[in-house]
């Protein structure tokens, strides 16, 4: 048996060698390559500035193997080998890694991440916008423990704000960005106890609303907004489509009798958002499903746009602000697709959301935007087996198990996939898994896949993006797009680039600088008499 195994390993070895490209080879390639990256890296200038606007992007679930994998099988659709793929996530000059564990647990869930990351605050498992004094479903603990995010802070700044999402808005990571609960399942009323609400806590449809002057809404969630019995306009023979709400409340015509008499628009499908003039609007609530939006290979291009769509018509309202903007970008259904065990869908999403970015960069201007893309967790997905170069990433590896069966190269450490039956594995030799309906093998059997914890990337390009660089809690993100957009408590930042006037400056009894009256000719003597000083 170890003899067969040696030999099976130095013919997949050899076979394995056989591919490499010509150019690929030749030592000068590489050295080539390298010289030319450490020249770029060598270029490259401080963006000290100010950021105007802030896009921010967040993959759901998007760990550095999903990352990976995501890059091969962009170059594979292109049909290229893959790995030497350049994402334009890749692009960003400034990477980091960030903690993602929560007060609580060594792993954390999406709605104590967007605390973290938006708000500067790490948090308890399930609750969202709240610190850690507050408790999991206990509406009593959240008040007086409310947090805000980057969001209200850049609005408070007069900034324009938006929130774009593939899953529903009211889902953990938007309502990081303006909800406060001790639940994040509290979409309506209807997903509350009686208790939370006699105890005066409101439902996270209702704080969309109230809580923060939001200029852009795009994602899922129709029926959270409305009444009982209220029949969805695109499934209207669907009860389960149908509005939520107990308490009798609208909130999307809420919404446009608060935006009565401005440039307001609602749209719930993609007609009616193309036909929205981003010159001519200035808020905007597009909800394209009762739920969450649909997986990227599933997407009716008729009835839904894209992620990269829905992340430029936000821009193009947004930017019309003097002031800048702050965009919440998140493709939050590669976690529901790994929650699945389906890689398929998930590396499909995280695919579209690189394009999103592409998208973004080019609206805008890397001077004045601060861009970051980063995950808020990942999931136990593993890249494994020894595959050749340009073999399918959703393929199965060449390098078969002890028991004599082929695995893919994508698996999960738990989850759906576990199809151990009788103590052996299926036979997926004839078995296509490239498929968008096959479920890849997990090690433990769960109906749903977990988060796992290790760091995610951080990647940013544009002012202070060098923030953004080492290994940082996660809680840092939100405050150094803070202090680079001089947004929220600490706007030191910004201070530093206001040039006080020739002949307004005084001494202040502390010694700090401040702005003063006239010049006195004393004064004038002085200062020129210290600037002959260091002439000389």
């Amino acid at each position: 048996m170890e003899q067969t195994s040696v030999f099976v390993l130095v013919l997949f070895l050899l076979l394995g060698s056989s591919r490499a490209a010509v150019e690929e080879e030749n030592p000068e390639f590489w050295r080539a390559q390298a010289k030319q990256t450490l020249q770029s890296v060598l270029d490259r200038k401080l963006n000290t500035k100010v950021a105007k606007n802030i896009l921010f992007f967040l993959g759901d679930g998007m760990g550095i193997t999903t990352y990976t994998a995501a890059r091969i099988l962009k170059g594979q659709l292109q049909n290229q080998s893959g790995e030497e793929t350049v994402m334009t996530m890749d692009t960003f000059p400034y990477v980091g890694l960030a903690k993602t564990y929560s007060v609580d647990f060594q792993i954390a869930d999406s709605a104590a991440t967007a605390t973290a990351y938006l708000c500067g605050v790490k948090t308890n498992l399930n609750t969202v916008g709240v610190n850690a004094a507050a408790r999991n479903g206990i509406c009593r603990t959240q008040k007086g423990n409310e947090v805000t995010s980057i969001l209200k802070w850049a609005k408070d700044a007069g900034k324009s704000v938006g929130i774009v999402t593939t899953t529903r808005v009211q889902h953990a990571t938007p309502a990081g960005s303006y909800a406060h609960s001790a639940s994040r399942t509290w979409y309506s009323d209807a997903d509350m106890p009686d208790s939370a609400i006699g105890e005066g806590c409101t439902d996270i449809s209702s704080q969309l609303l109230k809580n923060v002057d939001i200029d852009v809404i795009i994602g899922g969630g129709r029926q959270y907004m409305t009444p009982r019995g209220t029949k969805d306009p695109e499934y209207p023979a669907d009860f389960s489509s149908g509005g939520k709400r107990r308490d009798g409340r609208h909130l999307i015509q809420e919404w446009q009798n608060m935006k009565n008499g401005k440039a307001a628009h609602y749209a719930w499908n993609k007609t009616e958002f193309d036909a929205i003039d981003p010159e001519t609007t200035d808020y905007l609530m597009a909800l394209f499903e009762p739920g969450d939006l649909r997986y990227e290979a599933e997407r009716d291009p008729s009835m839904d746009p894209s992620i990269m769509e829905t992340t430029e018509k936000a821009i193009r309202i947004l930017q019309k602000n003097p002031k800048g903007f702050f965009l919440l970008v998140e493709s939050g259904r590669i976690d529901q697709a790994h929650h699945q065990g389906n890689a398929y869908l998930a590396l499909h999403e995280a695919v579209a959301f690189d394009g999103a970015i592409a998208r973004g960069l080019e609206l805008t201007s890397e001077d004045d935007t601060l861009t970051i893309a980063t995950a808020d967790h990942s999931h136990p997905l593993t890249f494994n087996g020894f595959p050749f170069r340009g073999q399918s990433i959703l393929g199965k590896s060449p390098l078969w198990g002890t028991d004599m069966l082929p695995y893919t190269t994508l698996m999960y450490g738990n989850g759906p996939g576990h199809k151990i039956v009788n103590g052996k594995r299926p036979d997926i030799r004839n078995v296509n898994t490239n498929s968008m309906e096959y479920i890849q093998l997990s090690a433990a059997p769960l109906d749903s896949t977990t988060h796992s914890g290790e760091d995610v990337v951080v990647l940013a390009r544009g002012p202070m993006a060098h923030l953004f660089s080492g290994i940082q809690e996660q809680n840092y993100i939100a405050h150094a797009m803070g202090y680079a957009a001089c947004v929220g408590a600490d706007l030191r930042h910004c201070q530093e680039h206001i040039t006080p006037a020739v002949g307004r400056t005084s001494i202040s009894p502390n010694g700090n600088g401040a702005a003063g009256g006239s010049a006195t000719p004393i004064s004038i003597l002085l200062a020129s008499l210290l600037a002959l000083r260091i002439l000389m």
